[in-house]
């Protein structure tokens, strides 16, 4: 059995986590900004369905890019030097959630009103942060996460057009790597993260690298990206 947390109730440690499913840590508590600083600073996010308790979540190995190790392909370098698509910041969050909350195919959606209630609190903060891929005016794709200290949680990304959310990862591995950050979190693995340049770490490890990295200044300013060109 895993703990039900109630109000404010401490996280367990997180060597308590379940092997199958890898990384289920607790259940319930609350979904506010401060819970979710106090989680991600511990390396642990949430993840559940629409009808479910809050799932807190702290996998081993966790998947992460490091944003010098981020991987250009030969069709995403032509597709970054053609001008194509604009990349702007923090202009649109709300869009850029509910693009991510978008059924994909046959499935449903994780991020649900009570997420992005709390995630756009965290961006009023100037904690949560969007990456946004413009064409003509038109919101083509993006992605969104959580920043703390020169640690970048990744949450979700969507596209709607060839390579958009690829551009928006693109330029925000660069302009993290202009900061020093050290880590952008992945979460989970994928094929389509590995292409990218994601790898596995344990989480002792991730921990490690974590503690650190959560302790520099935040910037909690509207983002704005001076990177050099990304490819």
């Amino acid at each position: 059995m895993i703990p039900f947390l109630h109000g404010n109730d401490p996280f367990p440690p997180l060597e308590q986590a379940m092997r199958l499913p890898n990384g289920l840590l607790a259940a319930g508590g609350e979904l506010t900004p401060a819970r979710l600083l106090d989680a991600y600073r511990h390396g642990i996010f949430p993840w559940f369905n629409e009808d479910d308790p809050i799932l807190w979540w702290s996998p081993d190995p966790r998947t992460v890019l490091f944003p010098g190790e981020f991987k250009i392909s030969r069709t995403l370098r032509k597709t970054l030097r053609s001008n194509l698509y604009e990349v702007r910041t923090d202009t649109v969050f709300d869009q850029v959630m509910q693009g991510c909350a978008a059924p994909r195919g046959d499935q449903g959606t994780w991020i649900n009103a009570d997420m992005i209630a709390a995630y756009k609190e965290l961006h009023r903060m100037g904690h949560a942060h969007s990456v946004e891929t413009w064409q003509q005016g038109v919101l083509v794709g993006g992605l969104y996460g959580v920043s703390i200290g020169r640690m970048f949680y990744g949450e979700s990304m969507f596209s709607r057009r060839t390579d958009a959310s690829k551009v928006a990862l693109a330029h925000l591995a660069a302009q993290l790597r202009r900061w020093n950050f050290g880590m952008i979190d992945c979460q989970m693995r994928t094929s389509h993260l590995v292409t990218l340049g994601a790898r596995e770490i344990s989480r002792s490890e991730f921990s490690r690298r974590l503690q650190e990295l959560v302790h520099y200044p935040d910037l909690v300013t509207p983002w704005q990206f001076d990177h050099e060109p990304v490819a």
